[in-house]
């Protein structure tokens, strides 16, 4: 077995702390903000979430961006394309279902349909944050 290079250790290390991340919010945020659909003080506990989670999301992706195209760089084997695939479904859920998706809440205010749009996008999140976990520390091994 050969030693991991430093890009595989970092994609791994970023990969797993988003993973830890990702599923806080899937397991207790969401949840969480969710029971609030139907009360009063849903705007104000979106709007705090939002303002409060914006900071790890401003660290964490771009360092999977730049993790993941260092190993790209590097030429990643089976298991680094595993893991970048991961990425890329958590990075393309957020850009294209879940952000938006916020947006609008933030905007108009929660709907069932908004809700449930947000937890599933959430959901695929989360899959692909396993993925990328499981794959970079696969290849970091």
């Amino acid at each position: 077995m050969s030693a991991a290079s430093a890009p595989e250790v970092v994609l791994a290390l970023v990969a797993s702390a988003h993973l830890g991340f990702q599923a806080t919010v899937t397991v207790l945020v969401y949840p969480a903000l969710a029971g609030l659909a139907d009360e009063p003080s849903w705007a104000r506990a979106h709007e705090s979430h939002s303002r409060r989670i914006t900071p790890l999301v401003a660290v964490l992706y771009p360092a999977l961006v730049l993790s993941g195209a260092w190993l790209v760089a590097d030429g990643p084997g089976a298991a680094g394309w595993t893991a970048l695939v991961g990425v890329t479904v958590a990075i393309g859920a957020t850009a294209v279902s879940a952000a938006p998706t916020h947006g609008r809440l933030g905007r108009d205010g929660p709907t069932p349909a908004l809700v449930r749009r947000l937890l599933l996008a959430d959901r695929v999140r989360l899959a692909g944050a396993v993925v990328a976990a499981v794959g970079a520390v696969a290849v970091a091994l």
